[in-house]
């Protein structure tokens, strides 16, 4: 029983002292992300390779404060680029997809130094593929895009005031990305 009631009392300290967080993000607020992406949701397989491996890059503006007390909204442009290839025997098809869209993401501090996030990112996916190797004589090639919806999970964490590192986990153009935040 003494256990448990310790465990309560350092439950409510921690929790009232991230409460006392500040937040690292708000409105007028501005962060640069680029990174780097790990894990095709996309191609995936034994003769899938990846070419260049997924890269992006987003502009994100602090919109609303003060959402659920601590919150706060941005918005801001993406664009995200991946390029992979499937061959067997010498021939394949290299494909290459390019994202373009906007993101909405809600902040909730948790601890210091610590901008975490949830978010969703509205693109336009263009796709295209060539054939290569080409064994019957052929020489296939192709385009295709479409709306691409994507949800996340984010964390940014500032060394000094205006430079850290970002992660992201979720189903965009990569299972999970690590890069850099630049606050501008």
């Amino acid at each position: 029983m003494k256990k448990f009631l310790l465990s309560m009392v350092l439950v409510c300290f921690a929790l009232s002292h991230l409460a006392a967080q500040e937040s690292t993000f708000g409105k007028g607020t501005k962060v640069l992300n680029v990174g780097i992406g790990f894990g095709s949701t996309w191609y995936s397989g034994t003769y899938y390779h990846a070419q260049i491996p997924p890269i992006s890059a987003s502009l994100e503006f602090g919109v609303v404060d003060n959402v659920l007390e601590k919150g706060s909204i941005g918005v801001g442009p993406y664009v995200g680029f991946s390029s992979y290839k499937w061959e067997y025997s010498d021939w394949g098809y290299k494909y290459t997809n390019i994202v373009i869209g906007a993101r909405g993401n809600f902040h909730y501090p948790l601890a210091n130094k610590l901008d975490t996030y949830v978010g969703i990112l509205l693109g336009y996916n263009i796709v295209s593929a060539n054939e290569f190797g080409t064994p019957l004589g052929y020489d296939y090639s192709a385009t295709s895009s479409g709306i691409r919806l994507a949800g996340y999970i984010g964390a940014r964490y500032y060394f000094k005031e205006k430079f850290g590192v970002m992660a992201e986990l979720g189903y965009g153009i990569t299972y999970f990305n690590i890069g850099i935040a630049l606050k501008l």
